[in-house]
């Protein structure tokens, strides 16, 4: 079974009165977490007794909100239908139990106070007083609420990941920047075997090859291996595929992994959060109970949810693209499921608009309201961003309207090929620095489409995507970079079960990190290629400069203009470490000057690292 955090307080239903140290109450509930900043606290009410097939319909004609205050921090949190409350477990679509997830952003004593009403379409409902008051509404306490005692990776020794005005997301406890790196694959991520209810759904068989296509659910056994013993698991061992993959990415330092949650007549089929593939007004409470232990995982392992809503071949499956019931209640219930967690990126959308292959999609209108109906509905208001087509000039057409436009936090870049990964993520970056809405500029995934990042045993050494695509990225003033496998190799985007496949990368990727949050001050930044002879420039001039540099010519770096004397150090991209010392030690301000040869391998790539001292 899912084994709680040491030190998690569980207060009992049944009782008129219920008094524990750190907390009181008026009516009887549970809360169930630690009292703790940036953990989760579970709140679960007894309520009116139904199954997810009743009518009234339990997802659409109730609405719990329960309304969080410390001092000037006010949180209106929506709740969920959650059968009998242990549905992760018994699979239950029945009960009377209403839960709500709330993670407090800071020590201090806070009030609560519930809303629960019913109604005809009550859910998708933002008239507070609309509807009838029923059960516990109007239900308040109090609860005292400690600082965290977590370190290391786990999120909440950092705070949530927020957007915060700037070119880069940054940790609301620590203060710390963030440079992400990851999985763009399998996007079906969540078509695991073992969740209640999946099953491959549609008529696609790009990915079969086999006569049962359930079959082809995701198992990754391989990373069984990967499960440690206190990791969480559900019903007699289940999860251990993927609580272990995501343990071995955790590992190789990764902090962020890009999943579809309905990806129905998409590419997979495969992964839907409702009772049934045609089902739009009913949700699975087990298989999303199930899916919210995954995603606590996650959150210990340091890992960004990149939650992805649909894919270009749905995204006018829900109210044909529009923002109303269908499209509103789904966008509901995930963020009152989910939205808790510390970092999480809201993609509206795989490709999202009308393409050439595509003519039919969300207009910029449809886009628009979706991305602010998330924004109200959002307690902790995490990033939103939209992905891409591959190629101008529909990638600029399809996102340019939204330069300026408050509710969208940053594109999600689907490039093709590696070759223009830099010069479109400096694009956007430039041109929304130049608007009222700085962008955060990732790179979500890599054409051509049917390779990739292709396996380690196809292309141990991954110069291309290392060169053109991920220092591409960063050196521009991006944001980061998830990795999207193709369909033609093996462990592809749909059928990835081994994400040791691409090893290699993962390490690669990994000293890039390292090597911005332990050598830059990155967010003062700034793209300066027009001051090298060849390759990328990232700096603060007069003061630290990043110097790229691909290989077979000596670098060479403007500083006209710059007085003082400057460090010269290097640092190797292929295989990560300390800074090393190359031909030249140190150059004078106020010229062009040669910074010499690396320390080794003068063929290869390097990092030429220019300090102030």
């Amino acid at each position: 079974m899912v084994k709680p955090d040491t030190g998690r307080i569980i207060l009992t239903l049944g009782l008129a009165f219920i008094t524990q140290i750190g907390c009181t109450v008026q009516e009887p509930y549970t809360i169930e977490g630690e009292l703790k900043a940036w953990h989760t606290l579970t709140f679960s009410f007894k309520g009116p007794g139904v199954s997810e097939q009743d009518y009234p319909n339990p997802f659409l004609n109730y609405r719990l909100m329960v309304e969080f205050a410390c001092e000037s921090d006010t949180f209106l949190v929506p709740g969920f239908f959650a059968a009998d409350g242990l549905a992760v477990e018994s699979s239950a679509s029945s009960g009377e139990i209403w839960q709500v997830r709330f993670k407090p952003d800071k020590p201090g004593r806070w009030s609560f106070k519930t809303s629960f009403r019913e109604g005809p379409n009550l859910a998708i409902s933002e008239d507070p007083m609309e509807g009838t008051p029923l059960s516990f509404d109007g239900l308040s306490g109090t609860i005292e609420i400690g600082p965290s005692d977590k370190t290391g990776r786990d999120l909440r020794a950092s705070g949530r990941l927020e957007y915060v005005g700037e070119r880069y997301l940054r940790f609301s406890g620590s203060g710390a920047y963030f440079i992400k790196g990851g999985a763009d694959s399998p996007e079906n991520f969540l078509a695991f075997h073992e969740f209640d209810g999946t099953r491959y759904g549609g008529n696609n068989r790009r990915r079969m090859g086999e006569d049962n296509p359930n079959s082809n659910l995701h198992n990754y056994r391989v990373h069984v291996k990967d499960w440690n013993p206190g990791d969480p698991e559900w019903q007699d061992g289940k999860g251990k595929g993927i609580i272990g993959a995501l343990n071995y990415l955790g590992s190789k330092g990764m902090n962020s992994v890009y999943f579809l949650t309905m990806n129905v007549m998409g590419d997979g089929d495969d992964v839907w959060p409702w009772t049934d593939r045609e089902e739009r007004y009913r949700f699975d409470c087990s298989k999303l109970d199930q899916w919210e232990v995954v995603f606590n995982h996650m959150e210990k392992l340091g890992i960004m949810m990149h939650v992805v809503l649909q894919e270009t071949e749905n995204e006018c499956l829900l109210d044909a693209g529009r923002l109303d019931v269908q499209r509103k209640l789904y966008l509901r219930e995930l963020i009152a499921r989910f939205s808790h967690h510390l970092a999480i990126t809201w993609n509206i959308g795989e490709e999202n608009g009308p393409a050439q292959w595509t003519p039919v999609g969300q207009t910029v209108e449809d886009r628009m309201a979706m991305m602010s109906y998330i924004r109200r509905t959002d307690p902790y208001h995490s990033f939103i961003v939209v992905h891409t087509h591959s190629t101008d000039p529909i990638h600029s057409e399809l996102i340019e309207p939204f330069l300026g436009f408050a509710d969208l936090d940053g594109p999600s870049l689907q490039l093709t090929p590696p070759s223009i990964v830099h010069a479109y993520t400096r694009k956007w970056v430039d041109l929304s620095s130049a608007s009222s809405k700085p962008w955060v500029v990732c790179s979500d995934e890599l054409g051509p489409h049917w390779m990739g990042v292709m396996p380690d045993a196809d292309d141990p050494e991954h110069d291309t995507i290392r060169k053109e695509a991920l220092w591409g990225n960063l050196m521009a003033g991006g944001a980061g970079v998830e990795w999207y496998f193709g369909y033609k190799y093996a462990h592809g985007d749909l059928n990835c079960e081994d994400w040791r496949s691409r090893d290699r990368m993962w390490d690669q990727t990994r000293f890039a990190m390292e090597f911005f949050r332990e050598y830059l001050p990155f967010e003062r930044m700034n793209c300066h290629d027009e001051l090298v002879n060849q390759g990328y420039c990232f700096a603060l001039p007069g003061e630290k400069y990043a110097l790229y540099i691909p290989g077979r010519t000596r670098g060479a770096l403007d500083l006209q203009g710059q007085e003082g004397q400057y460090s010269v150090q290097w640092y190797d991209p292929r295989s990560g470490g300390e800074l090393q010392t190359g031909e030249i030690t140190s150059v004078r301000g106020g010229q062009k000057v040669s910074l010499g040869h690396p320390p080794a391998d003068p063929d290869r790539d390097w990092i030429c690292m220019v300090t102030l001292q």
